[in-house]
C-alpha cells in the first residue's frame, strides 16, 4: 500500500498566552516591550493565544495589533475567551478561535522518566529534561536554562531560568534552594525576577500553578 502524502494526527504544544487587558495599542506595545527587554530569548519567535476576556466588550484593530506583535517576531495563532464579532474578525484574518483551558478536554499525560544532572548548569548552558522530570545535583546559574515536560528539583540555587510543565502540565512544580531566577514558568504561565522578589529567596521553596497564577510556597531546609 503507498504511503499517504497526507497524515492528520492529533497532538498536543504548548503555546503562550498574552491577556490582552485595554484596547489602546499604544500602552500594549508599550508594556510589551518593557516585558520582551526583560526576557527577550523567551518570547522570540513565540505563538501566542491571544486571551480577550477583558475587553469583550470593546472594539480592538486586528490588523494593528497583529502587525503590533509581528514587528516584535511575535504570531498570533489564535484567540480565546473572545465575543462574537472579535471572532468573526479574527477568522476573518485566518486565525484560529482557541477553547481556553476550562473549556478544553484535559489530554491524558504520558508516563515520565526522570533525567538526572550531577552537576552546575553554568551561563550559556541549557538542559531540557523530554517527557520526563528534571532533577539537578547542583547550581543553574545565570544565563543557563533548564526545561522538563515535568516538574524541576535544584538542589542548588537557581539564578538562571527554569520553566518546568514545558508540554503543559499545570501540575509541575519548580524546587530550588534558593530562588533567585531570572524567570520561572510553568506549563506557559511565567514570572521575572520582580515577581520573586515579594518572597524570602534565600529560603528552599516551590513554584506552583494556584488556577491561573504562580505562587511561591516555602519549604523546610
Amino acid at each position: 500500500m503507498a504511503k499517504q502524502n497526507l497524515e492528520l494526527k492529533a497532538t498536543s504544544f504548548t503555546l503562550s498566552v498574552l491577556h490582552i487587558n485595554h484596547n489602546d495599542l499604544d500602552i500594549i506595545a508599550a508594556e510589551l516591550d518593557n516585558k520582551l527587554a526583560q526576557a527577550p530569548q523567551f518570547f522570540l519567535g513565540a505563538p501566542l493565544v491571544l486571551n480577550l476576556s477583558a475587553i469583550q466588550h470593546t472594539h480592538i484593530d486586528f490588523n494593528a495589533l497583529k502587525q503590533l506583535l509581528i514587528d516584535r517576531n511575535l504570531i498570533i495563532v489564535g484567540i480565546t475567551d473572545a465575543s462574537a464579532e472579535q471572532i468573526e474578525q479574527a477568522k476573518s484574518m485566518g486565525i484560529a478561535v482557541v477553547k481556553s483551558g476550562k473549556q478544553a478536554r484535559k489530554a491524558e499525560l504520558p508516563e515520565r522518566a526522570t533525567k538526572i544532572v550531577k552537576q552546575n548548569v553554568r551561563s550559556g548552558q541549557q538542559i531540557y529534561a523530554q517527557n520526563a522530570d528534571l532533577i539537578i545535583f547542583g547550581a543553574v546559574g545565570n544565563g543557563a536554562e533548564v526545561i522538563a515536560d515535568g516538574s524541576i528539583h535544584i538542589y542548588g540555587a537557581l539564578r538562571g531560568k527554569a520553566m518546568a510543565g514545558a508540554a503543559g502540565d499545570n501540575q509541575s512544580v519548580i524546587i530550588a534552594n534558593s530562588l533567585e531566577a531570572e524567570l520561572v514558568s510553568i506549563a506557559g504561565q511565567y514570572w521575572l525576577t520582580e515577581h520573586l522578589q515579594q518572597y524570602d529567596l534565600s529560603q528552599r521553596g516551590c513554584v506552583r500553578l494556584e488556577g491561573a497564577s504562580l505562587t511561591v510556597e516555602s519549604l523546610p531546609q
